[in-house]
Formats: structure tokens, C-alpha cells, sequence
């Protein structure tokens, strides 16, 4: 409590700090009539120092509002073909009109300057041509070096440090939140600017009465018909035959939008997840998310290096997208979108390590070659109407997978050696359809929506021969631990399906008087999990015995959730609110027959959320938000039938466990100062959390040898709190963007080891800096960068043990000695420390680019993984036991790329 009133009391001294004020009134000119688009400009007195500053409209009104510390502040009032004025005024709230005498603007000769940041109202335009470099050719290498904008490595763009809700192209979303295919695909050529719209509310009939606190992105294009796209093809020389081929046109036009996109290669780029849904837009639109199996089962993996994906993914993947926008009435307010995508791929993976355990005397040596097999298929409909008297969205989803996963395993200890194969199917069906209208009734709003999402999960895990597992077990209670002594060359099957039905169906009605709007609704919400295993196997003395109810589960887990909530919002030229209060009447019933187990749960929460922002001067807002939200655990905390989720053991949930039940309380506090005058972005906050828990859970081994997870009633309290800050500037005079940021999180846990309650204190720090410079004609340089700080303790780990650090950066430089030629150099470096145990990893790249600037074609030659690095070695240290690792990277290679635009 202490912690939250102290952020609170920040937040307050911070905006109270800022006494502001505001100026307001109107400018004409000699005759009286009103002049639109006159600047209006506070600045500190002698200093060329802008505080504030606006635009008038379409009548001639202005409002500014600044804050200063001085007596008197310089306001100047400038206007095409107007005598500039310049008067000093005191700092107070004041009304002002001017009266400005018609001046004509001489312009000795015509000479465009289009500024690099501009912003009018919400709206920040960034101009493409100020930030770009030679070597860049699409709009995702440009967006990494545009100040407050960030892309992660996943694809995701963040705006002032937060996730962007939709990505628009000439005002048109045609991906529908999957925007990583052109934002690597579209030719910076073919943009004029990009443009963040602040507190976007993308649903227009609630503009104005239902806020947002996130941003969007609008591509604007150079012409409102344009053909383009990006393209690559290359084959290179390695370990097989390397190729890589990039197939991207695209079409925007003013009633229809289309990309297609075909990708394939075998040199480590994960191409497959640009289909991911990175944006998701506004609750009101409905429900959507990215389709992902259930998966219970695994075969035994190979280790995965703490390096970049691309210096180790031994992949073959093909992937085939294709979207599709049209408007199907004249007023151009129905679209239809129609999304497609198919990926194959094929990952292989080893790793072999050896361990020496000194208590026992003893080693052991592991060896895992994996295949994992990727085939999915996805397509989508959308039926959208977005307009200010209304609006419909009905989404339909369907996606199936038919996935395997394959591995061969070798295990050596001082009594036996032994392999085996492992191989897991794992078909998946998903269909969802997701139904939002609002339609307005008078003065009101009604908002009906309706989510069903329907899934079958299959999973079968096959250890061949079933002796190679060597799974501990007692025949009894009191008899000596040894292993199953499965049948020599006979087959184990561990079969898993669980079919889940999710639906959600609520109503609305809006009330909107003087900027506020009332939203009472009621909601029901149901689901159901139906989940049925079994396992098959032989043993010699036929003990334990599988064809028991022991090795099957038949358990339903079902949730009934009605609902009741007022919405409140509001908005104000300086103020947004918006709040949730609902009430939810949980009834959660978890039935298994075979174990003649029922459980139920029936109980009321209260849940509300809340979020409050506040603009002042001109380029600051603060915000507070918090939360409360209750979890009641899954179907996975409540089977009791042994399962193989992999060939190492069995794994069961004690029949008699509670339903879990946890209540998790969050607070947030942001500032954020965005100046597209001076170039500067920067945002700092905090956001504090706790979760409170009924149960622990405590692992244990039964009677039989096998895990059972129990759930002790204890209650126990988990705590995040989190810190971050981040600053960003360009620097015209230089052509240098750079930006730094710093994230803290301290957390604390407890949980159960053996019979011990221990508490598991967590301190990470992260330190990023990125930067990049274009000055030089001759080079260019790209630098990111970011140093990691972790430490956990408690009665365990002592010393050094809990702690770790790493450290990472990417440098590109590009060299330009001649006219369309580039030499690029690369270097990754990775180090990390665990413990007493250092890291460092290096690797190098080197390219050259010719460039046939007519076409626009290039030709690149690229040498990657100049050291040759095959083998990442990895030492772990235990107290016992000394691990150490190998696992298999990509070798040098070379690859030689021709890159071109479609038009």
C-alpha cells in the first residue's frame, strides 16, 4: 500500500509541477475576417525556446496551453501573406485576439523544405526520406531509426513504448493486425510518410464518446493507386545446397488492397511468423487471437543456444499468404477481407551433453537428434461496416495443423547404453467466428457481440522400444525403487485428446451526455473441456498395470460465467476516461467419472478496471490505471490419471485437489513527452502488482515412484513490480537517431521444494541503447544494444548461484566508396554469465552490394559466419553436478541475393 500511495504522490508532483497556463482567442485579419492555419508560438523570452504551440481553424481560434517559470513568455502569431506579430504576455491564464495587417510574402525563389516531424491534433507525421539510409529498402528498416517508434524482434511495433492496435495503409486495414508482411515487404519508395495517430479509437461511431489510450499506424503512400512490392532470389554455397526466395507484390487501391506473399528458404530465417496477429484493435470489434494448439505431450528436445535464431535454425520452410480488401457498396463502408496462409516446414535440432554427478559417483551422456515437422493452414472472412452510424464486424476463422515431431535419442551410463525413437502426431482443428454490431437507437448506442471458437486436439506420443525409458517405480508401497521393465522391442503409446468449446455472448446499451458515456451490459460466458487419454504399454511381470483406470483420464471441466458492468467514459480536450466495474458469478464444475470425482466452485467477483490520462503543455500526458482480475486454474490442474507427458516419467494431479483460486491486484502510472518540434520522445512509468493465492502447489513422489502435484491450502502471495524509462532523439544537424531505455523488475514467489517453503526473491535490470547515423556519405552505421542484470536468491541459492548477466549487441556498418556500391560489415556478440561461468560468443558477416539504380535491382554477395563457429558450448554447474553441452549451429555459408522491386 505504501508502494502505490508513493506512486500516486509522484504522478501528482509531476503534473503539479507543470503550473500551466492557457492562452486562447482568435486572429483576423484588417477586415475582420478569420485566418486559418495561423501558427501560434509561446516561447521562453530570449531564449528561441518553444514551449507550446497551435494552430488556429477554420474560424480563427487558437488555445495553447504551456508552462513556464518565468514572469513573461514571447507569443508570435505567424501566417501566410501576414505581417508576423511578436508581443510579450504575462504567464496567465488570458484571452488574446490579434488583429494581423496583410503583408505579402516575397519568395525570391521556390524551394520545398518538408519538415521531418510534423503533428496536427492526434496526428504525428514522420517524413520517410529524413530517416533513411542507403542501404535501406523497405519500410521496416526505416521504422527501426524513427524516433518514439520501436519494432521488436518478433515483428511487433511499439509507439512511446506500447503495442500499436491497428496498422493502417492509405486508411485501409487490410491485414487485420498481421502487418509483418509489408512492413518488410513494402518499398520505402513507395511511402510519402508515416503516420501515428494517437489515442486511435478505430471503431468511428465512438470517436468522441469511448477513448483510447493505444495508437495506430497509417501508411501513407505516394500515390492513392499503387503497384509494388519486394522480391528476392538467392542460392548459395553450404551444408545442403542453400537457397532463399522472396515473392511479395501488393496492390492499394482506392476500393481494393491485395498482398500476396510466398517465402521459402533453408538458411535459418524464420519466415512463417510474419502471419502472426501482432495488432488486435479495439475490444469492440470483437474477439480475436492467434490459433495455437493445446499441446500436453513432447518428445525429448535437443538443447536450444542463447543466440539469435539464424546462427543455429536448421530449417526448410515454404510459406504462402495471400489478403485480399474490397468495398462491396458505393458509399465505400462495407469491406469484405479475405486472408489465406499455409506453412511447411521442416527444423532439425541436436545437441549431445555429458554430466558428472560427484554425490552419486556417477555420468551420464545424452545425445538427441530432432525433426519437427510444421503443416498448418489458416484462412479467415471478414465482413466489416465502420461508420459513424454504425458498425458491423463478423469474423470466421479456421485453422488446421498436421504436425509431428521426431527425435532419436542415445543415452550412455556406467550400466547400460541405449536409443530409442520418439515420435509425437499432433493434429489440431479451430474454428472461430466472432460477431460485433453497434447500432444506434436515438441517442443511444446497443452493442451486441457474440465469440464461439470450437477445437479438437489430438496428440499421440510413440517411444520405440519401450525399454529404452527407464522410468522409476515400486511394485509397493515399502519396496525398493527400480525402473519398468517394459517388454524389449515392444511399442509405448501415450494417446491425448482434449476438445475445448469457448463462447461468450454479452448485449450493451450507451448513453452519451456532455463528453460522458454510460455502458451498462450483461454478459454470459460458457466453456467446457472434455479431456480423454490413455496409455498402452507391455511389461514382463505385467506391473504395473496399464490396462488400469490409473493410466486413463475422462474428465470435463466446465465454467459458467454471467456477468453484469457499467462502462464509464469520458472525454475532454484535455482529459480521457475510461472504467469498467462488473460483476462476474463464477460456477465452475470439474466432473471425472472414472475417479467418481466431481468438484465444484460457485462464487461472485468484482473486477474493475480503470484508466485516466491527462494532456497538458502541449506535449505531456500522464495516465494512472489498475485492475483487479480473479483466476480459478484450468483443466490442467485437475486430472488424476497418470500421463506420459514425456518419455522420461508419468505425470498425475492429486484427485483430491481444490479448485485453485487467485486474485491478482495491479497498479500503473505513466508520463509521457512526445516534441515533434525539437525532435525529443521519451516515456517513464511504473506498474505494480500482486497476486494472492488459496493453494501452493507441491510436487512429490508416491508410493509408486511416479510425480504427483498436490495443492496444500496455504495461502501465498506472489509480487511484481516493474520500472521503466525511455528516451529518444534525433539529431538533424548530425542525421543521428538514437534512444536509450532501462527496465526494472523485482519480484518475489513462493513456492514448496521437497517439504521446505521457500521464498524466491528476483531482481532484473535491463539497460538498451540503439543508434544510428547517417551523416557521412560514405557510411552508415546501425548499433543496438542491451546489458541484462538478473539475481535470485533464497535458501538454495547462495553466492553466486542466482545470479546472471548477459550482454548483446548488433552493429551493421555500411561502407559507400563508390557510387552504387555498399560493403556491409556485421557482428553479433552474446555473452552471458551464470554463476562463476562466463560466455562470449561472436559472429561475424561480411557483404557486397551492386546496385543497378535503373532498374533498381541489387546484387548482394554475403558471407555469413566468417569464423565458421559449428558447436555452441554450454557449462552448467549444479551443486552436485558439472554439465556440459554441445549444440549444433549453422556453419559459414555464403549466399549470393538478387533483390528487386515489382514496380
Amino acid at each position: 500500500m505504501r508502494k502505490i500511495t508513493s506512486l500516486f504522490l509522484m504522478l501528482f508532483f509531476i503534473t503539479s509541477a507543470f503550473a500551466q497556463k492557457t492562452v486562447s482567442g482568435k486572429v483576423t485579419d484588417d477586415d475582420g475576417v478569420a485566418i486559418p492555419s495561423a501558427s501560434v508560438i509561446i516561447e521562453e523570452p530570449g531564449k528561441d525556446a518553444i514551449l507550446a504551440y497551435g494552430i488556429t481553424n477554420a474560424k480563427g481560434e487558437y488555445k495553447v496551453t504551456f508552462t513556464s517559470a518565468e514572469a513573461n513568455v514571447d507569443l508570435k502569431v505567424k501566417a501566410f501573406n501576414q505581417k508576423p506579430l511578436i508581443k510579450q504576455i504575462s504567464n496567465s491564464d488570458q484571452v488574446l485576439n490579434f488583429k494581423m495587417q496583410s503583408e505579402a510574402t516575397e519568395i525570391k525563389e521556390v524551394q520545398l523544405k518538408t519538415k521531418m516531424i510534423t503533428a496536427r491534433g492526434d496526428t504525428i507525421s514522420y517524413d520517410l526520406k529524413a530517416f533513411n539510409s542507403k542501404n535501406d529498402r523497405t519500410l521496416a528498416d526505416v521504422m527501426k531509426k524513427i524516433p518514439g517508434i520501436e519494432v521488436n524482434k518478433d515483428g511487433t511495433i511499439l509507439y512511446q513504448g506500447n503495442a500499436i492496435n491497428k496498422f493502417y495503409v492509405n486508411g485501409k486495414d487490410l491485414m487485420e493486425g498481421g502487418y509483418g508482411t509489408i512492413n518488410n515487404s513494402l518499398p520505402k519508395d513507395a511511402v510519402q510518410k508515416v503516420e501515428v495517430l494517437e489515442n486511435h479509437q478505430p471503431v468511428k461511431i465512438l470517436q468522441d464518446k469511448v477513448p483510447s489510450d493505444q495508437a495506430a499506424i497509417n501508411i501513407k503512400l505516394k500515390n492513392s493507386v499503387t503497384m509494388t512490392g519486394r522480391g528476392e532470389v538467392g542460392t548459395g554455397f553450404g551444408e545442403p545446397w542453400l537457397w532463399n526466395v522472396k515473392l511479395t507484390p501488393m496492390f492499394f487501391g482506392q476500393k481494393s488492397q491485395w498482398v500476396v506473399n510466398y517465402k521459402t528458404n533453408n538458411m535459418g530465417e524464420q519466415v512463417e511468423s510474419e502471419g502472426n496477429i501482432l495488432a488486435f484493435g479495439s475490444s469492440w470489434e470483437g474477439k480475436r487471437s492467434n490459433v495455437s494448439q493445446n499441446n500436453w505431450l513432447n518428445v525429448e528436445n535437443a538443447s536450444v543456444p542463447a543466440l539469435p535464431v539464424k546462427r543455429y535454425l536448421m530449417n526448410s520452410v515454404h510459406y504462402l499468404s495471400a489478403n485480399y480488401l474490397t468495398n462491396i457498396d458505393k458509399k465505400k463502408e462495407w469491406e469484405l477481407k479475405a486472408n489465406a496462409n499455409y506453412t511447411n516446414n521442416a527444423v532439425e535440432r541436436e545437441s549431445e551433453s555429458t554430466t558428472n554427478d560427484f554425490q552419486q559417483n556417477a555420468q551420464y551422456a545424452n545425445k538427441f537428434i530432432n525433426n519437427f515437422y510444421t503443416d498448418k493452414l489458416k484462412g479467415e472472412l471478414i465482413f466489416t461496416k465502420n461508420a459513424k452510424k454504425g458498425f458491423f464486424k463478423n469474423t470466421t476463422t479456421f485453422s488446421q495443423y498436421w504436425n509431428g515431431d521426431r527425435t532419436n535419442a542415445y543415452r550412455k551410463d556406467q550400466l547400460s547404453e541405449r536409443t530409442g525413437m520418439e515420435a509425437l502426431q499432433s493434429p489440431t482443428s479451430s474454428f472461430q467466428n466472432s460477431l460485433s454490431t453497434i447500432i444506434p437507437w436515438k441517442e443511444k448506442m446497443i452493442n451486441l457481440k457474440s465469440y464461439i471458437n470450437y477445437q479438437d486436439d489430438r496428440q499421440d506420443l510413440q517411444i520405440s522400444p519401450a525399454n529404452y525409458m527407464q522410468i522409476p517405480f515400486r511394485d509397493s508401497t515399502d519396496g525398493p525403487l527400480k525402473t519398468i521393465d517394459f517388454v524389449p522391442g515392444s511399442t509405448a503409446l501415450q494417446r491425448f485428446r482434449i476438445r475445448t468449446l469457448d463462447t461468450s455472448h454479452s448485449a450493451n446499451v450507451s448513453f452519451t451526455k456532455k463528453g460522458w458515456t454510460f455502458t451498462p451490459q450483461v454478459g454470459l460466458d460458457y466453456s467446457t473441456n472434455k479431456l480423454d487419454t490413455n496409455f498402452d504399454g507391455v511389461t514382463i511381470s505385467g506391473n504395473p498395470d496399464f490396462n488400469s483406470s490409473a493410466y486413463e483420464n475422462s474428465l470435463k471441466f466446465t465454467e459458467i460465467i454471467p456477468s453484469a458492468s457499467v462502462g464509464v467514459n469520458y472525454k475532454s480536450e484535455a482529459w480521457s476516461l475510461f472504467a469498467n466495474f462488473p460483476v462476474n458469478f463464477n460456477n465452475i464444475k470439474a466432473d471425472d467419472a472414472l475417479r467418481n470425482v466431481s468438484k465444484t466452485l460457485n462464487k461472485t467477483t468484482f473486477t474493475p478496471n480503470i484508466f485516466v490520462q491527462y494532456s497538458f503543455a502541449s506535449f505531456f500526458k500522464a495516465s494512472v490505471n489498475g485492475n483487479i482480475s480473479n483466476n480459478f486454474g484450468d483443466i490442467q490442474t485437475a486430472y488424476g490419471g497418470y500421463i506420459m507427458t514425456n518419455p522420461g516419467s508419468f505425470n498425475v494431479m492429486n484427485p483430491s485437489n481444490p479448485i485453485p483460486q487467485s486474485t491478482t491486484n495491479s497498479l500503473g502510472g505513466r508520463l509521457e513527452y512526445r516534441n515533434p518540434l525539437n525532435n525529443l520522445f521519451f516515456n517513464v512509468g511504473a506498474r505494480l502488482g500482486d497476486t494472492k493465492n488459496n493453494l501452493i502447489a507441491s510436487t512429490s513422489v508416491n508410493q509408486y515412484g511416479f510425480r504427483v502435484t498436490e495443492y496444500l491450502e496455504r495461502e501465498n502471495k506472489k509480487t511484481s513490480n516493474s520500472y521503466y524509462a525511455e528516451i529518444g532523439k534525433y539529431f538533424p544537424k548530425f542525421k543521428t537517431n538514437a534512444s536509450l531505455t532501462y527496465n526494472k523488475t523485482i519480484s518475489k514467489t513462493q513456492a514448496i521444494r521437497n517439504t521446505d517453503f521457500v521464498d524466491t526473491k528476483s531482481d532484473g535490470n535491463t539497460f538498451g541503447i540503439k543508434f544510428n547515423n547517417t551523416y557521412f556519405s560514405w557510411m552508415s552505421i546501425d548499433f543496438n544494444a542491451s546489458k541484462t542484470w538478473n539475481k535470485q536468491s533464497n535458501i538454495f541459492l547462495t553466492g553466486n548461484l542466482g545470479k546472471a548477466e548477459e550482454y548483446t549487441h548488433n552493429l551493421n556498418v555500411y561502407f559507400y566508396p563508390l557510387e552504387n556500391h555498399t560493403i556491409g560489415f556485421y557482428w553479433d556478440q552474446i555473452n552471458s554469465k551464470s554463476g562463476d561461468t562466463k560466455y562470449n560468443n561472436g559472429f561475424f558477416d561480411l557483404s557486397y552490394q551492386f546496385s543497378w539504380s535503373k532498374k533498381k535491382v541489387d546484387f548482394e554477395l554475403k558471407w555469413m559466419n566468417i569464423a565458421n563457429k559449428k558447436v555452441f558450448e554450454r557449462i552448467d554447474i549444479d551443486n552436485a553436478t558439472i554439465t556440459q553441452t554441445a549444440m549444433k549451429l549453422r556453419p559459414s555459408q555464403v549466399m549470393l541475393t538478387v533483390k528487386f522491386n515489382f514496380k
